[in-house]
């Protein structure tokens, strides 16, 4: 079975030399990760395919895009639906005061305390509940790094939960970040989870999914 669902975008993120797009379904209120069968490996989605009326995504779009009813999970997501041939649509914008009612009221960023998810954990869990995506209102926004090093990102919420240090993959915030923009005030934050990878040669275990600032939208 194939679909075309529309979506609020909140996160176009960068994935190796391409993006990882994501947002909440309209319809349902579930998170939809579409993803393309060209790359078996993670499902980046090309320029070819997300581009929007001559545009990158935004975040905030709303987006009509051909998807199927399923999508490989690389066994621990569950929001993966692939995507099928046909035109992406714009079919307008979303107000950031429009997504707070899908911040939830979790006791976690992504299941746990920690800045990263074994695959084995999400594993343990129903299909359904391996969440690999959250959006989160913080009452704190801090960032360090350069332009150099690349940027990471601490954030605090409402209930005093915290992420930090976590590295920043949205290229809009990037960008800001290099022109000397400091973070103030109240932000709606994407957390995701990358493909599983050690950080350095001599890590010990199962390879984790990190957690990644996707996506940044002030308030």
């Amino acid at each position: 079975m194939s679909s075309t669902k529309r979506i609020i975008c909140l996160s176009n993120s960068l994935k190796l030399t391409e993006r990882c797009i994501a947002g909440i379904d309209i319809e349902s209120g579930r998170w939809v990760r579409p993803i393309c069968n060209r790359f078996p490996q993670d499902g980046r989605v090309p320029a070819s395919i997300r581009i929007v009326e001559g545009r990158e995504p935004e975040l905030l779009d709303i987006l009509e895009i051909p998807l199927n009813d399923t999508g490989n999970d690389f066994g621990f997501e569950c929001e993966n639906l692939t995507i099928l041939d046909g035109e992406w649509k714009l079919w307008g914008k979303a107000k950031p005061s429009d997504l707070i009612k899908y911040c939830g009221s979790s006791s976690s960023i992504l299941h746990n305390n920690l800045k990263y998810v074994n695959p084995s954990s999400l594993q343990s869990l129903n299909f359904n509940e391996r969440r690999t995506l959250q959006l989160i209102e913080t009452t704190n926004f801090s960032v360090t790094g350069s332009s150099v090093s690349g940027w990471r990102g601490t954030i605090r919420t409402k209930s005093g939960q915290s992420l930090n240090d976590a590295k920043i993959t949205d290229p809009v915030f990037v960008e800001k970040l290099n022109q000397g923009h400091q973070p103030t005030g109240i932000y709606l934050v994407t957390v995701s989870l990358s493909m599983p990878f050690a950080p350095r040669p001599d890590w010990e275990g199962e390879h984790p999914c990190w957690k990644l600032i996707a996506g940044v939208i002030e308030l």
